[in-house]
C-alpha cells in the first residue's frame, strides 16, 4: 500500500472511534438501552441493518469521491 492510502486509512479508522464514542459519551444511560435492544432483535434484522448502514456509507464515499 502507498503511504497516502495508509494515512487515508488511519484517518478513517481514526474518525469512525471518535463517532463512534459520541454516543457511550453523552448519552450512557441510552446507550446502555440501544444495545438492549439490539440484543433483543433476530439475526437477520441485525444483518439488514448492517447491510444497509455499508450500503449507504458506500454510496455516500461514492458521492463524496
Amino acid at each position: 500500500m502507498n503511504e497516502a492510502l495508509t494515512h487515508s486509512l488511519w484517518l478513517a479508522t481514526a474518525l469512525m472511534l471518535v463517532l463512534e464514542g459520541i454516543m457511550p459519551f453523552a448519552a450512557p444511560d441510552a446507550f446502555k438501552k440501544l444495545l438492549l435492544q439490539i440484543a433483543s432483535m433476530s439475526d437477520r434484522h441485525i444483518r439488514v441493518s448492517g447491510l444497509i448502514t455499508m450500503l449507504f456509507g458506500l454510496i455516500l464515499l461514492y458521492w463524496i469521491n
